[in-house]
């Protein structure tokens, strides 16, 4: 079982090493199709992407930060991260092969 960290923010992996996580691998990019049954993912992934790790398996950890529209798009500090309030949170994401039409 291994655990990933999928970030390309220094922000983010300097906050996950302050957490004492215990990361196996660092990716700033994540190909579901190496994420194994028992592995843990964790960052900010994509919903489809965090679908296909809970499909093949895997549990997805959320890294979540509540942020204000000045701060939306910018590099964050393990710091700014702290001060905001980021954490973890475990999504179980299932997709669906198609969805009726919104109307």
């Amino acid at each position: 079982m291994t655990t990933w960290f999928v970030s390309r923010h220094p922000g983010a992996l300097e906050w996950a090493a302050r957490q004492g996580l215990r990361i196996d691998r660092f990716a700033t990019h994540l190909d579901p199709a190496e994420v194994q049954g028992g592995d843990t993912v964790i960052g900010s992934l994509p919903v489809n992407l965090a679908a296909v790790v809970c499909r093949r398996g895997g549990r997805y950890l959320n890294l979540s930060v509540t942020l204000p529209a000045e701060l939306r798009g910018k590099e964050l500090s393990a710091d700014q991260l702290d001060q905001l309030g980021a954490r973890l949170e475990e999504f179980r994401v299932t997709g669906r092969a198609s969805l009726p039409t919104l109307e």
